[in-house]
């Protein structure tokens, strides 16, 4: 029997459940908005992050994994985030939001400004354990998608894709884009073997993540 490449995560266990709700039991506090590499805070524990093209649902994923309704500003016009933010989760865990890429309405020195940040960031960062690339499960993986995949490859940073509003799609459509996401995956060499499908606003896969961050050592 075949086995598909860049299966879907398996549940996780009652305990790693468990662990990721205590984990984010607390209140996930923001500590800083950076601009530059040397505004990034003591590189003193383990740390996440979460990024993804513009408008994909990113802002929305942050603030159900954490819990609070506006942890993480959410907007209608892509790129409002021009900074990496960092939220203090714990002692132990930084989550950070980097900023959108495919802005569509930037000026192009800005953009080259925030993809430059995120470039130094992604390769510089030490206690950068793992990076959450976020596809709209409406559209699959796009070319600028494939360009931040090849950043995080070079920079030798694991990443993990996670399909954004699901909800949004029928199930033979998000098969489809399943199959796409999984081929393009197959090209980048520092792509997590496992998928996770989710829905901010049904709460699909949201306790899975919360296990899956939860388990990162």
């Amino acid at each position: 029997m075949s086995t598909l490449p860049f299966p879907e995560a398996p549940e996780p266990d009652a305990a790693l459940v468990e662990k990721g709700r205590m984990l984010f039991a607390s209140e996930t506090e923001f500590l800083k908005g950076v601009v530059a590499m040397d505004g990034l805070p003591p590189a003193d524990r383990l740390e996440v992050c979460f990024a993804g093209r513009s408008n994909v649902g990113k802002s929305s994923l942050i603030n159900a994994v954490t819990g609070r309704k506006a942890l993480a500003r959410t907007s209608n016009t892509p790129g409002r985030t021009q900074e990496i933010n960092y939220f203090t989760v714990s002692p132990e865990l930084f989550l950070v939001d980097v900023p959108g890429y495919g802005y569509a309405n930037a000026p192009v020195a800005v953009v080259q400004k925030w993809q430059r940040l995120l470039k130094n960031y992604l390769q510089g960062r030490v206690t950068l354990r793992r990076a959450f690339v976020l596809i709209d499960a409406r559209h699959g993986v796009k070319p600028v998608d494939d360009e931040i995949m090849s950043l995080l490859d070079s920079a030798a940073v694991t990443f993990q894709v996670i399909l954004t509003k699901a909800d949004k799609v029928k199930e033979v459509d998000r098969t489809k884009v399943l199959t796409q996401v999984r081929g393009a995956l197959t090209k980048h060499p520092a792509a997590y073997p496992e998928l996770l499908v989710t829905s901010s606003e049904k709460g699909w896969g949201i306790a899975h993540l919360r296990a899956l961050i939860a388990g990162l050592e």
